[in-house]
């Protein structure tokens, strides 16, 4: 009940200001937004997983403060299991397996639901570790769900890795590039994300695509919104 009174709180405030501000008057602000962080307890409280045996799979989901993995100095998220394609025998042709994922738990309040809106950044940016099995690290994709009447429209994007070391990257995705999609499948008709109104954020991995299972193991830091000047690529340590 504290964190909707909070939440609700902070709507208000924030709604307050952007009166007070005359939103669309002043410049957009181009600054890097955080979006989610994953470097305490309380962060990971705010996420919400499930993998396919919530309907009948055999594939399990975690997600753990990590102390081994520190960036900065401080702890990261661990997001990990192990992916299978088979699903319980009674279940078999009816459900499919292969699916772990997690993402932002909706934020409800007094007034509405709390969203982000990035109208005024280019990118999205990750900054993760890849781990786990080999195979398994091709089959992450970035969901994004806005605020709207169909709630199984997701807007989706594969994640490419550009370190194989288990090191730290930060990996960027062009709002632009990202496709709709509805119940898994891309939409057929072609839309404009309407990028005011970002509910959830979250990253999936979909084994029972690529048919791929073992062990799967992604540290996340991190989720911002960011605009190309803020775009860097590190050199290889």
């Amino acid at each position: 009940m504290s964190q909707y009174l909070n939440r609700s709180v902070r709507f208000a405030l924030d709604g307050t200001s952007r009166v007070l501000r005359m939103a669309g008057a002043d410049a957009p602000q181009r600054t890097p937004k955080t979006l989610l962080t994953f470097n305490s307890r309380a962060d990971l409280e705010q996420l919400a997983l499930g993998c396919d045996a919530d309907i009948g799979g055999t594939s399990s989901v975690h997600m753990d403060l990590d102390e081994a993995h520190r960036y900065d100095g401080r702890p990261t998220g661990k997001f990990w299991g192990d992916m299978r394609l088979a699903v319980r025998k009674e279940l078999e042709g009816r459900v499919r397996g292969g699916y772990a994922g997690f993402r932002n738990k909706h934020r409800p309040t007094l007034f509405g639901e709390i969203t982000e809106d990035v109208t005024f950044h280019e990118y999205l940016a990750l900054r993760v570790r890849a781990a786990g099995d080999p195979r398994t690290r091709h089959s992450y994709y970035v969901n994004l769900q806005m605020d709207g009447p169909i709630t199984t429209d997701i807007w989706q994007h594969r994640l490419f890795f550009n370190r194989d070391d288990g090191a730290w990257e930060d990996l960027y995705i062009p709002f632009d590039d990202f496709v709709l999609t509805n119940a898994g499948e891309v939409a057929s008709k072609e839309m404009t994300m309407a990028r005011d109104k970002v509910r959830s954020i979250g990253i999936s991995l979909l084994g029972g695509n690529s048919g791929v299972e073992g062990p799967y193991e992604l540290g996340i830091d991190s989720i911002r919104a960011v605009n190309a000047e803020d775009v860097t690529i590190p050199k290889r340590e």
